[in-house]
């Protein structure tokens, strides 16, 4: 597994890669993420750890092409509650929530390349697969296992 770069960023706004000894962009950073890697930025002027910034630089880059990397009603409850109520859940529950999501979502679409190769009828196995499931267990179970942990 990737491991992390320290990235420095410069008054001028440039971002330097302490691995590469080279300059990057923040498209670049965003693609080393991709990749596995974590960053880390540090100013340069301050010597201050200014990920989160460069992070959210990054999203709100991405949210002007798309128009709607979050729903317009989360950001209204972020600003809201951001930095009382919410930065709790963001920090236990939303890393680990997207985190199962995606594993739950990987295992559906492996689940359903094994059916496609082995020539059996989806259909009817998606049917049955689906009858007894509700629609936010992948949810609720990892709540319950962060609930358990705490």
């Amino acid at each position: 597994m990737p491991g992390t770069i320290i990235i420095k960023k410069y008054p001028n706004r440039r971002l330097y890669n302490t691995n590469q000894s080279a300059y990057i962009t923040l498209e670049d950073v965003s693609d080393l993420i991709k990749s596995g890697f974590q960053i880390q930025v540090m100013d340069v002027s301050t010597g201050n750890d200014i990920t989160p910034l460069v992070l959210t630089q990054i999203i709100m880059n991405k949210a002007k092409e798309d128009n709607a990397i979050l729903p317009v009603s989360l950001l209204h409850l972020v600003i809201q509650y951001g930095e009382g109520h919410l930065h709790d859940f963001f920090e236990k529950y939303l890393e680990k929530t997207i985190e199962n999501y995606l594993g739950y979502r990987k295992q559906m679409d492996d689940q359903i390349h094994t059916y496609m190769d082995m020539g059996l009828d989806f259909s009817t196995l998606a049917e049955n697969a689906f009858k007894n499931m509700g629609p936010m267990n992948f949810l609720s179970n990892s709540l319950k296992k962060e609930d358990d942990k705490t």
